[in-house]
């Protein structure tokens, strides 16, 4: 892949995970016929993101088989990549950008899907070379040498998605995995105890040590920087020659903010995506939006929907047709057989029914709030999750939880 510096871009999209690319594609498709340039930190083209703890640390997928599209396709498509740049300074005013590398270019509209970094872990010995975190390729090839090298005993801090992925992949390779979550229960953030106690004991039913309500004081190490521990606040220490840890994002809008735009979490948008800076606009997992599935509330959504959707919103806007974002939201989780989709927010929910038996492995968490259905948790139930979309989508008023536990009346019945 060649990299491209022109002085000027009719569009200019900073990072080209899956909202950028996305952007790109869709202006293509709305028929935008100006030109356009990506600007990426990472030193290859556009791939996906959610394999890297899955598929691709696992090596049941290969590179090529997570690039968004084939490297050729930018080239056809008149999309220009520049590679391995990050942006240092946004002039709004001018209409202008400046690269990592000294270089510098103007634009007519400005796309940042610049993503986040990962939160680092605040404690002594933390940037051994033996600590990886896990956001992009890098990171992932980073542990897949280790693993080559010999490592076969992991900590992965961090009980949310990326630490219980990390968790199930590193078994699948024969390590002896353990787990440390500071907070009560797994995925505390994200879901209800019903959910969280089925992946704990899945997770030790699988053969990892999960260490709840447990800090870490320190990772241990020796002189030429190997890793031979983390230290627990408890006074315990935990042998190890590998720490993972995923405990969240930090948005990565700094020059943007430095420019003027508005944000305290995240970078502000209005309805269409705009930041508060001319002709800028701003999706994806960085992007500060009123969300109507959260009762309209302020939010950032770090999947791969929304940062697809707003794509779609930000090119129908440049285009000058103006929607409101308003998609509804949708994850999932791979853990080793088991897959996890999950539709809605449950953000502020007062009540959850439970539909079908964990014991079983497959069931569905159904969150309320008020007595209205506002997020499901389907693990193993394809069928509820698609009904479930449907069903949210209708924005449903107060619903019976008899008939929503109920795995013979179908959800789409209740619309």
């Amino acid at each position: 892949m060649v990299n491209t510096t022109p002085d000027h871009a009719d569009v200019v999209i900073v990072g080209t995970g899956h909202g950028g690319a996305q952007a790109a594609i869709a202006l293509r498709q709305q028929g935008h016929e100006g030109s356009i340039l990506m600007v990426g930190r990472d030193a290859v083209p556009p791939y996906e993101r959610p394999p890297l703890s899955k598929e691709y640390l696992a090596g049941d997928k290969g590179f090529e088989r997570i690039m968004i599209r084939p490297e050729k396709f930018w080239a056809d498509k008149g999309i220009d990549l520049k590679l391995g740049a990050a942006v240092t300074r946004i002039d709004a005013a001018a209409h202008r950008i400046t690269l990592s590398d000294g270089s510098a270019l103007t634009y007519r509209k400005l796309i940042w899907s610049g993503g986040g970094d990962p939160r680092r872990l605040p404690v002594a010995g933390a940037v051994l070379p033996s600590v990886f975190y896990v956001r992009d390729k890098s990171d992932a090839d980073a542990m897949m040498a280790a693993l080559a090298a010999g490592a076969r005993r992991a900590v992965v801090i961090g009980g949310g998605y990326i630490g219980l992925e990390a968790a199930a992949v590193l078994r699948k390779l024969g390590c002896e995995v353990t787990l440390v979550e500071m907070l009560p229960r797994l995925l505390a953030r994200v879901a209800g105890e019903e959910l969280s106690s089925f992946y704990a004991d899945e997770h030790r039913r699988q053969g990892v040590d999960v260490r709840l309500g447990e800090g870490v004081r320190a990772v241990l190490g020796e002189d030429a920087g190997k890793v031979t521990g983390v230290a627990l606040e408890s006074g315990e220490e935990l042998p190890c020659d590998m720490v993972v840890v995923g405990i969240g994002i930090v948005p990565a809008v700094a020059p943007l903010i430095a420019a003027g735009a508005a944000g305290s979490n995240g970078v502000d948008v209005d309805f269409c995506c705009r930041t508060t800076l001319d002709d800028i606009y701003a999706i994806g997992d960085c992007a500060a939006h009123a969300n109507p599935f959260a009762d309209n509330a302020v939010i950032r959504l770090e999947s791969v929907q929304n940062a697809h959707d707003m794509a779609n919103t930000v090119a129908k806007a440049i285009m000058g047709e103006k929607e409101a974002y308003n998609a509804l939201p949708w994850f999932w989780s791979n853990q080793y057989d088991l897959k996890l989709q999950t539709a809605g927010l449950s953000l502020g929910f007062d009540q959850t029914v439970l539909r079908g038996d964990p014991e079983a492995r497959k069931f569905t968490v159904v969150y309320l709030k008020d007595g209205k259905p506002i997020a499901f948790d389907c693990v193993g139930t394809m069928k509820d999750y698609v009904q479930a979309r449907k069903l949210l989508e209708s924005m449903p008023g107060r619903i019976d939880p008899a008939l929503l536990a109920d795995p013979d009346v179908a959800l789409k019945d209740l619309i």
